[in-house]
């Protein structure tokens, strides 16, 4: 097919996510190669959002197509029930990249069912019902994953699943409290944190879920001593943490899995992503070795038919041993470190970037209208004039892809990223933003 079949076979005959369908123009790719694709007229994009925060190892790693297709000439499928060396192998291997703590892997396809899940486990383990998840979180669009979410695209769901009870995030950029130290923002927070478990009823709550780093949400990073505070309330009631590692896992914050940055271990690990990179899709969850040993006298009640699917794990095995093998967490200190002094400079130098927040190749530049009352460039959950997307439309003008959230741009490359490539890249975003500045002036 040319690329004006592409575009016109699929806005004819596909529903594209998270989009109105009337005048989308997705660009034909013809081609990818490390952190580069191209269109079919021969137009080179640079991915700075590693497409949907999965990519981690770019376009065309040789160590996982050849793993697949091993398998492929193996058998493609066997049923969860079937010992298949792929996923024998790969359970393996996540668990003892693991915590002490953590016994057993179950996989599933991607991170929503990873997290529903989880919370199914959790349920069944402590035999209460009630969740707690935060406001400023995204963990699935499916119906369980989607009630787990906190931000405005769990609105079509509602009225939603009982049980499931919200919190706000430590978000100091966006607090009306001036706090003089981030250990004072940890202590404010927890403690009401505790106020609304007191609340709610310990006796009923059976987990609390975050993002270890929320992720298209802003990449808001816990302050100090907050992640082990809820460490302590969870001890304290009888209540699981359950961390969602879809986007921070495999590398994304320079620790392989984002927990590690704050001294704690949770009792279940959710991951996808990166697990694969996207090259078959698989997600998961891990959990402690004394959940696991409760399933061992009691039904799990949890099944996919894909589960552990041979081809994914496969994958899967080929991906976590390049990670070792190539050094890839070294690359994502060293460049990341180069991406924070870049990002800290924007904010230096333009009117329009409200704040800056980033933890390895994870990162969000935040707009406002206005630096000192913090306004931001477009109000939450809306954005009438389409003021994001346009800014948007400038970086893919330049080549620079990735996307927005609310007045966020995310920016987290392919962890193979050089510090050259990001200097190169950055250069444009600072472009645009001169640019922005001059409309809000």
């Amino acid at each position: 097919m040319t690329g004006e079949e592409i575009k016109s076979t699929l806005t004819s005959y596909n529903l594209q996510s998270w989009s109105k369908q009337r005048g989308l123009n997705p660009i034909p790719v013809v081609k990818g190669e490390g952190i580069y694709f191209w269109d079919d007229q021969g137009n080179r994009y640079t991915d700075m959002s590693s497409q949907l925060v999965n990519m981690n190892l770019g376009f065309g790693n040789k160590a996982i197509g050849d793993a697949i297709k091993k398998q492929v000439d193996q058998y493609c499928f066997i049923s969860p029930s079937y010992g298949a060396e792929s996923r024998a192998k790969l359970a393996k291997k996540i668990v003892e990249l693991m915590p002490d703590n953590m016994g057993k892997a179950f996989f599933t396809n991607a991170g929503a069912d990873a997290n529903e899940n989880a919370v199914k486990m959790a349920r069944m383990f402590t035999g209460k019902n009630k969740i707690f998840s935060r406001y400023r979180s995204y963990h699935g669009s499916s119906f369980g994953a989607g009630n787990l979410t906190g931000e405005p695209r769990r609105y079509p769901l509602e009225p939603g699943i009982p049980g499931f009870v919200k919190f706000f995030d430590p978000y100091l950029y966006r607090e009306a409290i001036c706090f003089e130290s981030e250990e004072a923002a940890t202590a404010y927070y927890i403690r009401k944190l505790e106020e609304q478990i007191q609340y709610e009823g310990p006796d009923s709550i059976a987990a609390i879920v975050m993002e270890t780093v929320t992720g298209s949400n802003g990449v808001i990073i816990p302050p100090k001593g907050y992640m082990p505070g809820v460490r302590a309330l969870c001890d304290q009631y009888g209540i699981l943490m359950i961390c969602d590692e879809v986007m921070t896992g495999w590398g994304r914050t320079g620790k392989l899995f984002g927990f590690e940055n704050f001294d704690v271990k949770p009792d279940i690990v959710t991951f996808a992503k990166g697990v694969t990179c996207g090259y078959i899709p698989l997600g998961g969850c891990v959990v402690s070795k004394e959940i696991a040993a409760y399933f061992d006298d009691h039904l799990l009640s949890c099944g996919l038919t894909y589960s552990g699917h041979p081809l994914a794990c496969a994958a899967g095995i080929a991906c976590v041993e390049y990670y070792e093998e190539a050094h890839i967490l070294d690359n994502v200190v060293a460049v990341g470190k180069v991406l924070g002094e870049k990002l800290e400079e924007m904010k230096a130098a333009h009117p329009s970037v409200g704040d800056v927040r980033y933890i390895g190749l994870f990162s969000a530049v935040e707009l406002v209208k206005d630096k000192v009352t913090k306004e931001p460039l477009v109000p939450y959950g809306r954005d009438p004039e389409g003021v994001m997307g346009k800014i948007i439309g400038m970086l893919k003008e330049k080549g620079f892809m990735t996307y927005s959230h609310e007045n966020m741009i995310l920016i987290a490359p392919p962890l193979i990223i050089t510090k050259e490539q990001l200097i190169e890249e950055l250069a444009k975003l600072d472009e645009v933003l001169d640019n922005v500045d001059r409309k809000i002036s």
